[in-house]
């Protein structure tokens, strides 16, 4: 009966060690299954193009992020580490992540070198994250969205949006109300 007790102490306190142990992991380490999301960049949007087109892509998509941002780790936590959204995604666009906090250069549309921060600011008027922006192969944005998706669905109702063009004739608030599942 003694054994009995110590297990009925013993599992409550390991689930309690582990459970904290889990609130104190780092929650940037948490959402490195959606690394694999983006593609890597040296920094030249003009270059970002130009793949673009020479792989016969539908756009290119930044991501406009922050370190600090809750609602960017929890769209990678919950919808850019699934396998299917990662595979849409590289399959019809390029995509970039940008710290609109960074102090890095790249290089813009225009060719001039600017800041990530500025470019945020300035050209993008980034004020929230995380942005969703889709630009055309020749640097027109065509579609922009503020804020996290709700779910996966959701997330790829937008690259839908961009790929087959209803951008162009629709909101995309309309098109998910839409093409809502039920």
């Amino acid at each position: 009966m003694k054994n009995v007790y110590g297990w009925l102490v013993a599992i409550p306190v390991f689930l309690l060690l582990a459970t904290a142990r889990a609130d104190s992991m780092d929650l940037n380490a948490l959402a490195a299954s959606a690394d694999g999301f983006f593609d890597q960049s040296f920094g030249d949007l003009q270059e970002e193009l130009e793949i673009v087109r020479d792989e016969g892509k539908s756009a290119l998509l930044v991501m406009f992020e922050t370190d600090d941002c809750p609602w960017c780790l929890r769209m990678k936590q919950t919808v850019l580490n699934r396998q299917a959204v990662q595979d849409y995604f590289h399959e019809n666009f390029r995509i970039l992540a940008m710290d609109a906090e960074g102090d890095v250069l790249v290089t813009g549309f225009d060719g001039n070198e600017i800041s990530m921060r500025d470019f945020s600011l300035q050209a993008m008027r980034v004020r929230a994250t995380p942005v969703f922006a889709f630009f055309d192969t020749g640097g027109e944005l065509v579609t922009r969205y503020t804020g996290a998706l709700k779910n996966a669905h959701d997330f790829m109702l937008l690259g839908r949006f961009v790929v087959d063009g209803h951008y162009r004739d629709t909101r995309f608030s309309q098109f998910r109300r839409e093409n809502q599942p039920g």
